[in-house]
């Protein structure tokens, strides 16, 4: 129980810390990627102002703003955003394609490009005009079309490909980093689990060790009552009042014992006593056991059971499952109804019980809930609905499953080991 506990603490925690990673390290690259975007947007305005369409511009008085530099725009200033400037123009890998108004090539300008060829270029500012927009990206470039005059058209190109290594190269260092802080923070988190869970293992323990000591301490005095009962009845005979006292003190002792057994469960996580024994051979013997309890309440019991059915369990927990699953068909099935016990062999042994129902029909989700009871004729019945728990505690134990369903005016338990 207490590592399990403490496996789930531990699972919690990392889903935690892997989300909060995850939302981190996105957002700052998903920041970086749209500055970068901004930026090389900014660039490619700022060598397309700058472009040589033609004379050169008159010089201007000192503090004169250049209105082709206004191209850019006013929002270029950013917290994050660096912004480019002359430098960074003369250095950009760029070039120009310049068409006439027929759109016959007037010239090619590769002069701060070397990767690129004239063949290339053409291509490029040829795709670029018929994409019939005036800005774009075609492979690792930025093109903006410029019309600087009525017979011509200039296409204006940006290499953007190292600014994508960038934004790669800082993206898988953030995951490598990532992935270091979640091993850094797994470590702790594991180092520090069992201190954050103490308390609570601490609780779960106390509970524990309570109920196997009250076990324990009980058994002495049933024993003494059944056995003072036993020599009452052999001088004074049966009568209602020893009925009633014997009946009550085996309830007490079958309660007992499930909480006993949810205990030892709880307890740890290893299968008791395990090993190779048949299943169907035991099913036979509890069927057996049932038969004389089902006729006494008119019930038929009927056993279906395939040969050959092995599996290495602990056999005295799977008797006690069998037994809690016959018992609970024998008390709570309809008036003159029939029990079915199937064992059949699939990928897994397959144990199936079933029991006709009344009208009563108690809630099918809240069954393996301890000490759950649907309404006192439960309890009127001997139940203290603590078994069916007793039987799933018994069944993950043994990892296998469990479930129950209504099939029409019955109810049926299937068991997969």
């Amino acid at each position: 129980m207490i590592r399990t506990l403490q496996k789930k603490f531990i699972v919690t925690a990392m889903i935690a810390v892997t989300v909060l990673l995850l939302v981190l390290l996105g957002a700052i690259n998903v920041a970086n990627a749209l500055s970068s975007s901004r930026e090389s947007d900014q660039l490619l305005e700022l060598v397309a102002a700058q472009e040589d369409f033609g004379p050169a511009p008159p010089e201007r008085p000192e503090g004169e703003n250049d209105p082709r530099r206004e191209l850019i725009g006013q929002e270029r200033q950013g917290l994050f955003l660096r912004v480019p400037d002359e430098d960074d123009r003369m250095t950009a890998l760029s070039f120009s394609v310049r068409f006439d108004a027929a759109g016959e090539l007037e010239s090619v300008d590769l002069q701060r490009i070397a990767s690129i060829t004239e063949e290339e270029a053409v291509s490029l500012a040829r795709e670029a005009l018929a994409s019939g927009q005036s800005k774009g990206r075609l492979g690792d470039c930025k093109y903006k079309i410029v019309e600087p005059a009525q017979d011509c058209r200039t296409v204006v190109f940006l290499d953007v490909g190292i600014r994508r290594f960038e934004l790669l190269r800082v993206a898988a260092l953030s995951a490598l980093l990532g992935l270091l802080a979640w091993i850094v923070m797994l470590a702790l988190v594991t180092a520090l689990s069992r201190r954050a869970i103490r308390p609570i293992a601490e609780n779960i323990e106390r509970q524990r060790q309570f109920v196997t000591d009250a076990g324990h301490e009980l058994k002495t005095p049933l024993s003494i009552i059944l056995a003072n009962l036993d020599a009452m009845e052999l001088r004074g005979g049966e009568s209602k009042y020893s009925r009633n006292i014997r009946g009550q003190a085996t309830r007490l002792s079958t309660l007992m014992q499930n909480l006993l057994t949810l205990a030892r469960v709880d307890e740890s996580a290893a299968l008791p006593d395990a090993a190779p024994l048949s299943l169907s051979e035991l099913c036979r013997e509890s069927a057996e056991m049932f038969h004389a309890p089902a006729e006494l309440r008119g019930v038929t019991l009927t056993a279906e059971i395939a040969e050959g059915v092995t599996v290495s369990l602990s056999r005295p927990m799977l008797q006690q499952l069998l037994s809690t699953l016959l018992d609970n068909a024998v008390k709570y099935c309809s008036e003159g109804g029939s029990i079915l016990l199937r064992l059949r062999q699939e990928d897994r042994a397959v144990l199936r019980v079933s029991n006709s129902v009344g009208e009563e029909r108690p809630d099918i989700t809240r069954l393996f809930d301890r000490f759950y009871r649907s309404d006192s004729s439960r309890s009127q019945k001997g139940g203290f609905g603590i078994g069916l728990s007793a039987a799933l505690a018994i069944v993950r134990q043994h990892k296998g499953e469990i479930e129950a369903h209504y099939e029409g005016d019955e109810i049926v338990f299937i068991v997969k080991l």
